[in-house]
């Protein structure tokens, strides 16, 4: 299991996010990042099957994402605001998402909340890849 301060890194360290935050499925790339209190980042959430199901929010097999880093707190807490580049107004508004780390025996406990998720992402859909995100996160990890 990983120690807090790994799992920090890991939420910190662009190449890490892009290989590990993407959900199954998809490919990230890191556009820009400012890892700061304040600072702001860009990636790239690309479609691996271009299957006519899977749409991109931001082209037609790629989502594109703005952050900014609201609170960072060393080994315990990162909270950022998220916003998808797109023009269709179901995925509109500014997304909070807060990683909270607990050392545990044996590791650390890692909780994300997510608040004002646009209403273009149905709620099975966000858990869904917010699950493979944790999972792709512990892999990482350990």
């Amino acid at each position: 299991m990983a120690s807090p301060h790994a799992i920090y890194r890991a939420l910190m360290d662009p190449e890490a996010l892009v290989a590990w935050r993407p959900p199954e499925g998809m490919k990230g790339e890191m556009l820009a990042f400012d890892g700061r209190e304040g600072g702001r980042y860009r990636m790239s959430l690309t479609y691996i099957d271009t299957g006519p199901e899977l749409r991109g929010k931001t082209s037609e097999h790629a989502d594109v994402v703005e952050g900014r880093f609201l609170e960072l707190v060393l080994d315990r807490r990162v909270v950022e605001v998220v916003e998808f580049d797109s023009d269709d107004p179901a995925f509109a508004g500014a997304m909070t998402i807060t990683t909270a780390l607990a050392a545990v025996p044996g590791g650390t406990e890692v909780s994300i909340r997510c608040e004002n998720v646009p209403d273009g992402i149905r709620p099975e859909d966000h858990q869904e890849g917010m699950g493979s995100t944790l999972a792709n996160l512990a892999a990482f990890t350990e």
